[in-house]
């Protein structure tokens, strides 16, 4: 059973369990305390994917190293040196950048939440399809199934997430970028699965930039700002939302 799937907090409690788990394997082993501190680390930036929101993700990410602060902090944490607690942070920060906060960093998007996407959008063979915020690439690979001959193009602002994404999708072109900052007006279509508060701010770059007869997708989150050509259910509950230029 998928830990994603369980009632908040157990996914949490369980990620923070195997963290500890595999510092003190590795501690006891003989690696050293600084590189079992970021390995454990490591491991709950990976298991912050088990979040079903950005605010969990962020606990489950940062529970390992906080509860470990506040244990040295009441058993003496002079083992610990200083500058061995930028490594968790400097962790997080690669992979939940600063600037990144304000949109939606690591919501997977459902293999098959895109399968009914042709029959009311269809693209040509040589379509430009572009994933903005693509993450470790789950919207790629959704986007791929619906769109098998389709040019695929993400962009993600972490370096970590483009890379691995880069790693999970070689037939797709993925680049470091702002999705705010990128150039929407070459592509067919945009998709995104962003956050209720960064849609009005969506509906607008799309209104400016998307050429006539182009798309956005929005999964789960409306554009109110916009009128929509389609909306649809998919098998796993969430909604599609689908706007065609000009907006």
């Amino acid at each position: 059973m998928n830990p994603a799937h369980w009632p908040w907090p157990l996914p949490a409690v369980l990620a923070w369990a195997l963290c500890w788990a595999l510092f003190r394997t590795v501690w006891e082993q003989g690696l050293a305390l600084p590189w079992a501190l970021a390995l454990a680390s490591a491991a709950g930036v990976a298991l912050s994917l088990w979040g079903g929101s950005w605010w969990r993700r962020l606990l489950i990410a940062a529970g390992f190293p906080l509860s470990l602060a506040l244990t040295l902090g009441l058993v003496g944490g002079s083992a610990v040196p200083a500058w061995a607690w930028l490594v968790p942070l400097g962790l997080l920060l690669l992979v939940y950048p600063v600037n990144a906060w304000r949109d939606a960093p690591l919501f997977p998007t459902p293999l098959d939440a895109l399968t009914a996407l042709p029959t009311h959008a269809p693209l040509s063979a040589a379509a430009q399809v572009l994933d903005a915020g693509c993450g470790l690439g789950h919207g790629l690979q959704a986007l791929r199934l619906a769109y098998p001959q389709a040019a695929l193009h993400g962009i993600e602002w972490s370096w970590p997430l483009r890379w691995l994404c880069a790693l999970r999708c070689p037939w797709a072109r993925v680049r470091r970028g702002d999705i705010w900052q990128a150039d929407w007006s070459g592509y067919d279509m945009v998709y995104l699965f962003q956050r209720p508060e960064s849609m009005p701010r969506a509906a607008a770059k799309a209104r400016a930039e998307l050429r006539p007869g182009a798309w956005l997708v929005s999964l789960e989150f409306e554009a109110k700002e916009l009128t929509s050509s389609a909306a649809w259910r998919t098998p796993g509950g969430r909604m599609v939302w689908l706007y065609r230029a000009p907006l």
